[in-house]
């Protein structure tokens, strides 16, 4: 502990770049880029990967998001991202990397409420929050947390938000951590007054927070395991907000219809994504003919999106039929070519084919983009079978690190070669 203190009395106080008051920090900037930018592509594929069916929308959140980002006083590389997930989230690394959820899109009305939650999340960036929240994390734990496993306990016939994921543990701590009260207030405070500064009403901000607190008291499932976990809503975030607004004055654009028809694309398809998602609720359950049959009413409605495929792809390979479900994953990886999961699953249907030169390159694809214990437990398979002795057992060690049901299997692959997990 006195060490932790040495480094803190070290590192002293830094001037918050948009409160102008001084706080204990024991991370600077360098930190803050260097951990968004190692962090936030990893991130957004671990949370369900990039939204690519409708880039327009993309384009015009990442707009909506640059224009209130430009009246933040501090400079930082921001990026907006909309990730393709029902879970209705949105998150800030260090640095300005923010990322929205399809399922948080289609719960807003107007382009000022977008305003509002993108505002909010820039907030945070600029106000250093991850920075200040990891500080106190440090000395009340001990050390900065760098490493590890991110736990996901799952078997290849699971969803796959619980692919077992290796590499350090930060960035997902920091997207997930709850904020303090006093971070949530200031990233309300200054992300209304930048929103209204980029020429929107604040009123948008008030609606927002009105309809968080009625979904939140609804006990809305998504919310509660999305973006309130991290961001509780309040009557008193409410009252706040409509104080602020008073102060700013009610002028500014709302935008209702023009966001309304930018999202009309995603609210036409809200029955796909529907079963999309029970389908994916069935599978984790072991009901895959109702899966497959949830497979096919979503792509009835969109064969464009990858996801629909993908989930038909693992009802089939649930059922042993290996060929359909690898025709299913190809289809899914001609619409999205840059989501880990379509490449990790063809990668596993063609190793139980026994199709090895192809199962090789779908699964190096799968953990370039993101490493996980079944992708580096398949490569050692498929390195394993074709002779290639140590980069099996470099793939299998790799997979052991996890506690997952690959994890275990790598570990008794690597007994049977008699070779030892370290």
């Amino acid at each position: 502990m006195l060490a932790l203190l040495l480094v803190a009395g070290a590192a002293g106080c830094a001037v918050n770049p948009v409160t102008g008051e001084r706080e204990l920090s024991l991370f600077d900037e360098s930190w803050e880029l260097a951990t968004g930018q190692e962090y936030y592509a990893p991130l957004r594929q671990q949370q369900g990967g990039d939204f690519v069916l409708d880039q327009e929308l993309v384009a015009y959140v990442r707009e909506v998001g640059l224009r209130v980002a430009a009246e933040s006083p501090r400079e930082l590389p921001y990026e907006f991202a909309v990730l393709n997930s029902s879970v209705p989230n949105a998150w800030a690394l260090p640095g300005g990397k923010i990322s929205i959820n399809r399922g948080l899109l289609t719960e807003m009305e107007s382009e000022a409420e977008l305003a509002a939650v993108l505002g909010h999340e820039v907030a945070h960036a600029a106000a250093r929050h991850s920075a200040q929240q990891q500080s106190r994390s440090t000395l009340v734990q001990g050390a900065v947390i760098i490493g590890g496993v991110a736990v996901g306990v799952a078997t290849e016939r699971e969803d796959y938000a619980m692919v077992a994921v290796l590499g350090g543990m930060l960035g997902a701590q920091l997207i997930s951590q709850r904020y303090s009260r006093n971070a949530e207030r200031e990233a309300d405070y200054w992300g209304t007054r930048w929103m209204h500064a980029a020429g929107y009403n604040p009123e948008g901000a008030v609606s927002l927070q009105r309809s968080f607190v009625r979904l939140s008291e609804g006990r809305d499932p998504g919310f509660l395991g999305g973006l309130f976990a991290s961001h509780p809503p309040s009557r008193e975030r409410v009252e706040n907000n409509q104080r602020l607004a008073a102060e700013l004055g009610r002028d500014g654009m709302i935008g209702e219809d023009q966001y309304q028809q930018k999202i009309a694309r995603l609210l036409d398809l809200a029955p796909a994504y529907e079963a999309h998602d029970t389908g994916r609720r069935a599978l984790a359950q072991g009901n895959f003919d109702e899966a497959l049959a949830a497979a096919e009413q979503a792509l009835a409605l969109e064969d464009g999106e990858a996801l629909f495929h993908s989930l038909r792809g693992d009802a089939l390979a649930s059922k042993n039929r290996y060929r359909e479900a690898e025709q299913a994953y190809s289809r899914a990886l001609q619409h999205d070519s840059g989501w880990f999961y379509h490449h990790l699953r063809r990668g596993m249907v063609r190793e139980r084919q026994r199709d090895f030169v192809n199962a090789r390159i779908d699964l190096a694809a799968s953990v370039k983009l993101l490493p996980t214990a079944q992708g580096h437990y398949y490569l050692g398979n498929v390195e394993r079978a074709t002779g290639n002795r140590q980069a099996a057992i470099e793939n299998y060690r790799i997979a052991a690190q996890s506690d997952d049901d690959s994890g275990q299997r790598a570990r008794r692959a690597l007994a049977d070669m008699g070779a030892g997990s370290g």
